[in-house]
């Protein structure tokens, strides 16, 4: 009765687990592209080592039948090109971060080969770590299924979790050394003008002390 009682109680958990499991952690983006030849961006502060995945697709409400094509372009954090497309209605790209820093995504309509009375409204579905990785794959692959299978993914968020963790350690540690030089640099700069302040009034002192003798006035 005690393992059945336990195992009871143990449900509603596992439960809620597997229910957050199934949730896509990816996440989802609309933008609106002026017909005017406009550029929207979108970007993503990501460490390095994480796969990245993502969908784009353009959908115009008031032509469905004719889709008009965009071009779309993705840059790491120093510039280089992670993926370019010209005259597209949908693409994806995908890509493992080499650096940390912010990843830019950029959308535009080349209104003068391709104009538009109306403007476009695009879909983003951008996956990054752990949300990126095909399970169905690993499933296949490991021969492993159901509750088995949502552990290994718990598993998997747990250490993304716990990544993230550590950068935004590493990240403070960063810039409580920063804070600190800077606090120390600010320090030693108020001494010296302190010190150039005395000196300068000590100099003044000095040449108006002299001043009055040489005339005699004191």
């Amino acid at each position: 009765m005690s393992i059945r009682g336990g195992l009871v109680a143990f449900s509603p958990i596992l439960t809620a687990v597997l229910f957050l499991l199934t949730v896509n952690h990816g996440e989802a983006i609309w933008l609106t592209i002026p017909p005017t030849g406009g550029t929207k961006c979108v970007s993503e502060e990501i460490q390095s080592n994480v796969v990245v995945l993502a969908d784009y697709y353009v959908v115009d409400e008031h032509n469905p039948e004719h889709t008009p094509a965009i071009s779309a372009k993705v840059t790491s954090p120093y510039g280089n090109n992670l993926h370019h497309q010209d005259n597209v209605t949908h693409g994806q790209f995908a890509f493992t971060t080499q650096e940390t820093g912010n990843y830019l995504a950029c959308f535009w309509v080349d209104s003068a080969h391709h104009p538009q009375a109306n403007p476009l409204t695009l879909g983003i579905d951008w996956k990054i770590g752990i949300a990126a990785k095909d399970w169905d794959s690993v499933a296949k692959k490991e021969k492993i299924e159901g509750v088995e299978l949502q552990l290994r993914r718990l598993d998997g968020l747990v250490q993304s979790i716990r990544e993230n963790i550590n950068y935004i350690k590493d990240r403070e540690a960063e810039m409580r050394e920063v804070s600190e030089t800077t606090n120390s640099r600010v320090a030693w700069f108020s001494i010296m003008s302190l010190g150039v302040c005395l000196c300068v009034a000590g100099s003044q002192l000095w040449y108006l002390k002299r001043y009055f003798h040489k005339k005699k006035l004191i």
